[in-house]
């Protein structure tokens, strides 16, 4: 990543230009993944890009980014305080029946167990 880059990036309002970067060089991010996942934590005050990226980058190869998903899950699960977000990132990660899957997903995904929590606080799970 140049410098120029990284400054533009430094200096990002809401995550969306981080966003932005990290889709539109996907097939050379990794080695800035780490730095560029740290930006988003840090400017994205609402978690929408950060659940965002934490989508994208699981539609792209859920295993070889995880540890950056996982990241990301977490800040957004912080972040998400209106829970404007948190919804639509357990349907497309878990699947449309993550409801019916509450009890078993709880038990194997810490990151489900306090999404769905935070959803739906007075659950059985």
């Amino acid at each position: 990543m140049e410098e120029d880059a990284k400054k533009k990036l430094s200096a990002d309002p809401d995550g969306l230009l981080t966003y932005e970067y990290i889709a539109n060089h996907i097939d050379t991010i990794e080695p800035e993944l780490p730095w560029l996942v740290e930006n988003m934590e840090r400017v994205d005050l609402t978690g929408q890009f950060v659940i965002s990226a934490a989508r994208y980058l699981f539609a792209i190869d859920p295993t070889a980014f995880a540890p950056h998903i996982d990241r990301l899950i977490k800040a957004g699960i912080e972040k998400d305080r209106e829970h404007r977000y948190l919804g639509d990132m357990l349907r497309h990660m878990y699947g449309p029946d993550y409801a019916e899957r509450s009890e078993e997903l709880s038990a194997t995904d810490d990151n489900f167990r306090r999404i769905y929590k935070r959803l739906f606080p007075i659950s059985a799970i």
